[in-house]
């Protein structure tokens, strides 16, 4: 890879230094009160070369060939301004505008005119790359703050999938964990640019109330991923001043109890704008379709930006969640006669037993330094603070006569993770190529540490839990008393739960335009150490190479290419003695994007395949509980992803997407029976299918009433754990439809929703063979929830 990255990056080098240097157009848009401009679009007419004026009012449009150009500065709501140019070979033309409007209103106009924006064009400054989406050679899909408020989504658990193509749930763990599978593998979770997965549960769901949009990006990225399966991650991006003085107070109440309140304040601190600040603060309280659960949430996320001077700005953001919530395990349903056997609101789980509270804290620093306006210089660092105290529901025992006793176990743990980040981005040119260059450093500590070795029987033998006519009150074996008394960290190491993960990567990356930015070639690699502990220690380094190519057919469509790698570390003990081997990841994918009127809608199609190897598994041919593996071989997913979104026609919006998803072992170890080639990766569903519309009426008395329409289909679902024994129990076919009516005003909008209209049996679940049993999670029947928010 290197002395084929030096070979190319040579001649193309010397082919552009032996051409005509070109030149570039830059400079700033203000308001007629001198403020500065931001979201204005700047482009060349009669040509596909354009910017957006930054949060400064700056725009640079390069490379730029010789000549006359007419530069045109455009902005929905304002009138367009042209100037005529001559751009000179090897200079900086500067040209200025000047809008008719103010600050305040433009501020009104972009207000109105960026409601019920489903798309967003450019990746946040977390994800560190500068392509515009269009022009990036990878399937990366966005969830904007407007979506997440039309669906009524309050939690990261909460119906945020559906507008992503093939992602789903990892089980459901009701309010706790998100867990997302696409392309056959559960994806990594980020949060403003850092891994924040600490263990295989974790991390706590994030409360919508301080998240602005989130990122899905498809496929692993190396620069960004550090460590993970090759299946993708999750970034979700956090809200922050903006500079405006605004805010908004949200109430919400639904079925089972949900009564909710959040607030959005934006502002400044100071008369000249330098400091400013956002705060967001949540409350929740929240039962189940099932008898005795619930889950109260609270959450404060202060965020103060300074901009220390014109070229450098400092954030400091800090949040806490705070999670009260029942038994963590109740939202399992047990069962020897099959898949979905018993009612919707069945449920184990005891009145009085003590429930579960987690606290969740996270503070970031961050430091953006623009050095000119090519060159920017982003560094942050992040910790991370986890506590739980409560208890896991799972049976000891579940008998064929429809008898059970029921378990339940400790759940004490501790999460603590400091994480740092410095990158690099620059833009320039050398002769007729462009080059968007990114490099940088990361670096992560993280430990995790649990108890859930002490365990407690809820029933004694001939008390048995009926399943026919079960008693939720009080049990007769009495409630957990665990022994907390000896330290956590003694009794983590005794159970053998403590994870420990450290962590650098340094990477580069150069995306090299060539033909005016038409072809765009990327290169990239990264080198990642990581030594962790987890049922055994294991060391590992590698190299992911990154190689993807982007070519525009016109100036708003783009075809692809791109070869990318991951790794994951694993640790255990092999029973043949040998050294323990990453999980290694090589990802092939092409794909068509295209952005239509102006971006407000945009459509991608992406074809992809995924190999993984040297994934372990638990010996077949050792005892049960030796705690030796094997390798397993490896295993392929492969499959198609459509997804369109955005704006059709003014107060039409719409989400859809379908994937095809085929996920299977291709080799196995010699030696290994648990699995073979061919069997199917359990967790996912091969067809799924997405669709969210809403339209609202934009003139007359009916003016801002509207309806939306949703759906949901998942066919071909696999179970999760192991193969069902009967064929017959296989997971039915998932649909789901939800509706909703609304009006919206200036500064009042009132929503509700219809969530599963037709009362469906929603469920998922998988067969335990070592403990010979079925189980079921269920989803809650129709409910509805009703929203009034206010901004002033």
């Amino acid at each position: 890879m290197r002395s084929l990255y030096l070979l190319v990056l040579v001649f193309l080098t010397s082919v552009g230094v032996s051409a005509q240097n070109h030149g570039s157009v830059g400079g700033t848009v203000t308001t007629v009160d001198g403020s500065p401009a931001e979201f204005v679009n700047v482009t060349l007419k009669g040509s596909s070369k354009g910017a957006i004026a930054d949060r400064k009012g700056r725009f640079v449009i390069a490379p730029v060939p010789p000549g006359n150009y007419t530069v045109v500065a455009t902005f929905v709501g304002l009138e367009t301004q042209e100037r005529d140019v001559e751009v000179v070979s090897g200079k900086r033309t500067t040209i200025d505008f000047t809008l008719k409007e103010s600050a305040q209103q433009l501020d009104e106009i972009i207000v109105a005119e960026t409601r019920g924006v489903y798309t967003i064009n450019e990746p946040s400054s977390s994800l560190r790359l500068t392509t515009p989406l269009l022009e990036t050679p990878q399937n990366i899909q966005m969830v904007t703050s407007d979506v997440l408020r039309d669906q009524q989504v309050i939690s990261m658990s909460d119906g945020v999938l559906r507008n992503v193509s093939g992602a789903v749930r990892s089980e459901h763990w009701g309010d706790l964990y998100t867990n997302v599978l696409s392309r056959g593998a559960q994806v990594q979770a980020f949060r403003n640019g850092f891994n924040v997965v600490n263990s295989y549960w974790g991390p706590l769901t994030e409360d919508m109330s301080f998240v602005d949009h989130i990122e899905f990006v498809k496929g692993p990225a190396g620069f960004m991923l550090s460590s993970g399966d090759p299946s993708g991650l999750y970034n979700v991006v956090t809200k922050k001043p903006t500079g405006k003085s605004q805010g908004e107070v949200a109430f919400t109440v639904g079925s089972f109890d949900l009564y909710r309140t959040s607030l959005d304040l934006d502002g400044k601190l100071s008369s000249d704008g330098r400091l400013l600040y956002r705060l967001n603060i949540a409350g929740q309280n929240k039962k189940s379709h099932r008898p005795n659960e619930y889950n109260d949430r609270y959450t404060i996320a202060p965020v103060i930006s300074y901009q220390l001077d014109d070229k450098t700005k400092l954030t400091l953001e800090y949040t806490l969640q705070l999670a009260n919530m029942s038994d963590v395990g109740s939202y399992y349903v047990y069962d020897t006669h099959g898949l979905g056997t018993l009612p919707v609101d069945f449920t184990t789980l005891p009145a009085g037993l003590a429930g579960t509270k987690i606290k969740d804290h996270s503070l970031y620093v961050n430091l953006q330094h623009d050095f000119n306006e090519s060159w920017k210089l982003t560094a942050q660092v992040a910790r991370f603070d986890y506590s739980q105290d409560g208890s896991s529901m799972w049976p000891i025992a579940v008998n064929p006569d429809n008898t059970m006793i029921r378990g339940v176990g400790s759940w004490q743990a501790k999460s603590e993770m400091n994480m740092a980040q410095v990158f690099v981005n620059g833009d320039f040119t050398t002769g007729m190529i462009r080059h968007r260059v990114l490099a940088g450093l990361d670096l992560a500590n993280k430990s995790y540490l649990a108890d859930w070795s002490q365990s407690h029987a809820l029933d004694t033998l001939g008390g048995e839990f009926s399943l026919s006519a079960p008693n939720v009150g009080a049990p007769n074996g009495g409630y957990p008393a665990f022994d907390y008394s000896t330290p956590l960290s003694e009794r983590a190491a005794a159970a053998g739960s403590f994870q420990d993960q450290r962590y650098y990567g340094v990477y580069l990356q150069d995306e090299l335009g060539f033909f005016e930015n038409r072809a765009r070639l990327t290169i990239a690699g990264r080198y990642t150490y990581i030594k962790q502990s987890y049922y055994g220690s294991s060391e590992a380094k590698h190299v992911t190479p990154r190689v993807g190519l982007s070519v525009n057919i016109t100036s708003s469509t783009t075809a692809y290419a791109l070869y990318d790698q991951a790794f994951t570390p694993q640790s255990g003990v092999l029973s043949s003695g040998s050294k323990v081997q990453p999980i290694t990841g090589n990802n092939i994918e092409f794909g068509l994007k295209r952005n239509w009127a102006d971006g407000r809608f945009t459509s991608s199609l992406a074809f992809y395949r995924i190999l993984k190897n040297n994934e372990l598994t638990a010996d077949p041919n050792a005892p049960m509980n030796s705690g030796l593996s094997v390798e397993l071989g490896q295993k392929r997913a492969q499959g198609i992803e459509f997804d369109v979104r955005g704006s059709l026609l003014p107060g039409l919006t719409a989400t859809a997407n379908y994937a095809f998803t085929d996920s299977k072992v291709t080799k196995v170890t010699e030696g290994v029976t648990a699995v073979n080639v061919g069997d199917v990766v359990p967790g996912f569903a091969r067809h799924t299918a997405n669709l969210w519309i809403g339209y609202s009426i934009q003139e007359g008395l009916l003016r801002g009433v509207g309806a939306s329409l949703g759906y949901t289909m998942m066919a071909d679902r696999e179970t999760y754990w192991d193969p069902l024994p009967d064929p017959s129990q296989e997971l039915p076919t998932y649909n789901k439809v939800d509706a909703g009516l609304f009006w919206e005003s200036k500064n009042i909008r009132i929503a509700a929703n219809v969530f599963n209209v037709f009362d469906e049996f929603l469920y998922s679940g998988s067969y335990y063979a070592w403990q010979n049993f079925y189980y079921t999670q269920t989803e809650a029947p129709r409910n509805f929830r009703l929203s009034v928010n206010y901004r002033f």
